[in-house]
């Protein structure tokens, strides 16, 4: 189907192919019809399937039929960087149509924050907000939403994950029930059906290959040691032609230094988190999309929403913690039925988490060799999807011969020698068939009895005789309660 093929205004129409707009995506050509006749929808479909323009063409097409000067469209995003975003489509979309938005916010700067009262006063078609700043400025008294007409809440699964269920249950309490209500996502879990049911009449619902990455993105994963994630990371960026790469770490402290790790390396990157100024992260932003510096490392802060042009490689430094968040990570790439790469580092402790995202997705993630440069690395057992202990840890280093006890061997000896009694102090795993069956307390480390002599052998007996002596006196039954 195409755009012509509706029943748009003219001026919308030019808006659209002004942007090279042709064909409907597969989710646009279902989500826009029941859409444009104002029935709520629940759409759900891959990360950089069309969504935004499959809600905001029909939107404005309700605007541009409508006299009232009021602010009538509500739009909920759960990140700055989305909300900047969408503000911008509809400046593109409507561009001939006429129709106005505004974005709210997070940040620190004042001046910025007097600026969204004076447009929330003022007034404007769309409102744009994340719902934590929204509720600010609803706090305050001055926006009134008793006129909205259209709610929609784009990447819906990701504001419940943050935690703004309650700020969305409030936000939407002040709009009448005669709204339209419109959500959007790239999954659908039961918290997105719960909130439908809550806030949504009849919805029209689109499922489209739910938790799918896209078939022409090239996937693969790598088990390797922590230690050898950037001698890893540099190679494969050596040996490819990057012209624009993401790569996702699981804190603002490990985007830090993954940074200064490669701008040691001489290579051209920047860091994006939320701890950076609001206006920061726009110009970092803008830059990597006009391919002034190839490589951006962020936080999931990037993985939602935020249509970059022709990435060409997404690099998951951490394993994603939910299996969701690798189909929002590597959707980054192969946008619009273009190709891409997305490669993901796997280290012993996050194999069942690859575990998980290779059941969610239905199929296993193709594991090549590693470079032999990088030295050993761990074998895949991720034990069934439960966490990987006591697997795949890397022998200590002793250089004063092996005389560690057994089934000890799944720690670091930082001074070479692993000679501690089974009662020293050492951050271990015990073999279950050693364990020191002497009578204790429910809770007590035997880890934390030290050998002062520092002999091997099972040097907790008297420990394990005075903790006895610590035991409280049962109480004889039927005592109080």
């Amino acid at each position: 189907m195409k755009f012509t093929d509706l029943n748009l205004d003219e001026e919308l129409l030019e808006g659209i192919d002004a942007l090279r707009f042709d064909t409907l995506t597969p989710i646009q050509e279902q989500a826009i019809p029941p859409a444009l006749e104002g029935k709520d929808l629940i759409a759900c479909a891959q990360t950089g399937t069309g969504k935004t323009a499959a809600y905001l063409i029909p939107t404005i097409q309700r605007i541009r039929r409508s006299d009232s000067s009021r602010t009538r469209v509500l739009i909920l995003t759960p990140t700055r960087e989305l909300a900047a975003q969408v503000d911008q489509n509809v400046d593109a979309l409507s561009y001939f149509a006429g129709v106005s938005s505004f974005p709210i916010i997070g940040g620190k700067d004042a001046d910025n924050f007097t600026r969204q009262k004076s447009g929330i006063v003022k007034g404007t078609d769309i409102l744009i907000a994340t719902p934590g700043r929204l509720i600010i400025h609803l706090a305050l008294g001055y926006l009134n939403l008793s006129e909205i007409e259209v709610v929609i809440l784009d990447e819906a699964d990701k504001m419940l994950d943050m935690g703004f269920y309650g700020d969305i249950i409030r936000i939407i309490e002040g709009i009448p029930k005669t709204r339209q209500t419109l959500m959007f996502s790239a999954t659908m879990p039961p918290k997105i059906r719960d909130l439908a049911r809550e806030i949504m009449r009849e919805p029209v619902e689109i499922n489209l290959n739910i938790s799918k990455p896209a078939e022409n993105i090239n996937q693969m994963a790598f088990m390797v040691f922590d230690e050898q994630k950037i001698p890893l990371l540099e190679h494969l960026i050596r040996e490819r032609e990057i012209e624009s790469m993401i790569i996702f770490a699981s804190s603002k402290l490990s985007v830090d230094e993954i940074t200064r790790k490669l701008l040691r390396l001489n290579y051209k990157v920047k860091a994006m988190h939320s701890d950076k100024e609001q206006s920061e992260r726009e110009e970092t932003l803008r830059e990597f999309k006009n391919k002034e510096f190839p490589i951006l490392v962020g936080t999931d802060v990037l993985s939602r929403g935020i249509d970059i042009d022709n990435l060409s490689h997404v690099l998951n430094y951490d394993c994603p913690r939910d299996a969701e968040d690798y189909v929002h990570r590597v959707g980054r790439t192969a946008r619009a039925s273009s190709s891409g790469e997305a490669i993901t580092f796997v280290s012993p402790r996050d194999q069942h988490k690859l575990h998980g995202i290779e059941k969610l997705i239905g199929y296993a993630i193709p594991r090549p060799e590693s470079p032999p440069e990088i030295g050993e690395v761990p074998e895949y057992r991720p034990r069934g999807g439960g966490e990987n202990r006591g697997h795949n840890h890397r022998p200590a280093q002793n250089r004063g011969g092996d005389n560690r006890r057994q089934g000890g061997g799944n720690f670091r000896n930082r001074s070479g020698n692993s000679n501690r009694s089974q009662g020293g102090r050492g951050n271990f795993q015990r073999n279950p068939s050693e364990r020191n069956t002497s009578e204790r307390n429910p809770g007590e480390n035997p880890a934390r009895v030290q050998n002062p002599e520092g002999l091997t052998g099972n040097g907790g007996a008297s420990s394990a005789k005075k903790r006895k002596r610590r035991r409280p006196k049962r109480k004889p039954e039927g005592g109080e309660n």
